[in-house]
């Protein structure tokens, strides 16, 4: 009795696995700090996983032209890690929309008034003005 082949998969390259064992490193690095709300490690985080990302598309990009295939399991680790920087992301938009809702509310911006104390904006300022 045969064995059924599996389907040939390609050997890991260890740069490849190393690139992006790194930006998941980083990632829950990253996530660990927005966790802890630390400002300075958050920032930290955020650069070195800019970095790996950087880093990881080059190499990516690299052995995908020089005909060398992606394995299926890389691949599906940085579709992943792409998903989980997508989602950091969208949870930070949200967190400083909220904080500049509250800012607004508890500190809201000077606007000019549309009428001075006499029943016309200040007339003054604009010159010209013919007072009856």
């Amino acid at each position: 009795m045969t064995q059924p082949q599996l389907p040939h998969t390609p050997p890991i390259d260890p740069s490849l696995e190393d690139t992006l064992a790194a930006v998941e490193s980083r990632l829950a690095s990253l996530g660990e700090a927005l966790r802890a709300r630390d400002a300075a490690a958050i920032d930290t985080h955020a650069t070195e996983l800019h970095r790996a990302l950087a880093r990881a598309v080059d190499h990516f990009t690299h052995a995908a032209r020089s005909g060398g295939a992606v394995p299926p399991t890389l691949r599906r680790r940085l579709a992943s890690a792409s998903g989980q920087v997508a989602a950091q992301r969208e949870s930070l938009a949200r967190a400083t929309a909220a904080l500049d809702r509250a800012i607004e509310v508890l500190m809201p911006r000077e606007t000019p008034g549309l009428y001075s104390s006499v029943g016309g904006q200040d007339r003054a300022r604009r010159g010209g003005a013919i007072q009856a």
